[in-house]
């Protein structure tokens, strides 16, 4: 053991010590690649993606963020002109639809030759009496008239609230394309409440240009605000479900569903409805635009209809395309129009 400890092991450290000491002058001065012709220059390459058109399934559902509303007063309107003779529900009870809430006694004016009797006095007045009906089932909220009033045809008299309720929304423009085939149903989720129910008679509403509700207008005719389109979609809650006015609900509405169809990234297409432009590779490695036809969409692919064949390889971020469809993307596109685009988790 002396003669190890005394020559064996600092002799085999003065070898490990050489060795690395060679192996760090071999790196520093004698590179195994020869030296770049000229440094400055970048030698990497952007390599466009590019996936193939591939089968797939869509289901294209819409969901929207709604809430529950009770449904709108409907209005109780005078039918005739002249005086308020009776009324016969008071505000705040149930009414039916059909039920006489008053009647008008309204004057019948009598032929100039039948308007005075023999002895050339003038004939008693005659009238008739229209019914006033609740245009609705409900409850009577409000009653604007009193007996002996005079009325016109057409004087809002009062209100009649519905005891229904129904799921509203607001949907964003571009999300109209996903729902060209105007579905009239929908599965709606009460936040705190029952499990989702089948929500129907499901219907978009668009205010037109002049309408109530759609701003100040010019004299022109056209609307002085601004803003989105304000389309919003209500649907009717069923009897049977029990909901309160101002519950956060969750809308999903089924746009469609197509299987085995081709399909390819939503990033890969320039335009999001009906028609697009794709960039397909050629046999050259370059790449060729190409339009195509486009169907239903969830989002994040696209369904081909026209244009395209499976296996065909496509830029996976078209230039000029709208990228951030799923969980989002964060994309440069440089001069050359090549786009680099890093992926970023959903909110």
């Amino acid at each position: 053991m002396g003669i190890a400890r005394t020559w064996v092991f600092p002799i085999l450290r003065l070898l490990l010590v050489a060795l690395v000491a060679a192996a760090l002058i071999k790196l520093a001065f004698f590179p195994d690649r020869p030296a770049d012709a000229s440094p400055a220059e970048p030698t990497g390459a952007i390599v466009e993606p590019r996936v193939p058109a591939a089968l797939g399934t869509i289901t294209n559902d819409v969901v929207v963020t709604a809430a529950v509303a009770a449904d709108p007063a409907v209005p109780v309107k005078s039918t005739a002109g002249g005086v308020v003779n009776r009324i016969f529900i008071t505000q705040g009870s149930a009414v039916n639809q059909g039920d006489v809430i008053f009647n008008v006694k309204v004057p019948i004016e009598r032929d100039p030759a039948d308007s005075v009797d023999e002895e050339g006095k003038p004939k008693p007045a005659i009238f008739r009496y229209e019914d006033v009906t609740a245009p609705a089932g409900g409850t009577l909220s409000s009653l604007a008239v009193l007996e002996g009033q005079d009325v016109t045809v057409g004087m809002a008299a009062g209100n009649v609230a519905p005891p229904t309720f129904s799921v509203t929304g607001t949907l964003e423009a571009a999300q109209q394309y996903r729902l060209l085939n105007r579905p009239t149903e929908a599965s709606v989720a009460i936040t705190g409440g029952p499990a989702p129910f089948t929500c129907t008679n499901l219907r978009l509403v668009t205010p037109l240009a002049g309408s109530a509700g759609d701003g100040e207008s010019t004299a022109g005719g056209t609307s002085s605000s601004g803003g989105g389109s304000g389309t919003t979609v209500t649907c009717a809650v069923p009897g049977e479900v029990t909901v309160f006015a101002g519950l956060a609900a969750e809308m999903t509405i089924a746009g469609g569903k197509a299987e085995n169809v081709l399909v390819v990234p939503t990033t890969a297409v320039r335009g999001a409805a009906q028609s697009g432009t794709v960039w397909v590779s050629t046999a050259d490695g370059a790449t060729e635009e190409r339009p195509v036809a486009l169907g239903l969409t969830d989002g994040t692919q696209v369904e081909i209809t026209q244009g395209l064949t499976e296996g065909e390889e496509v830029l996976e971020f078209a230039p000029g395309a709208m990228a951030g469809s799923g969980a989002g993307d964060n994309c440069t596109t440089y001069p050359d129009g090549t786009m680099f685009c890093e992926s970023v988790p959903a909110s």
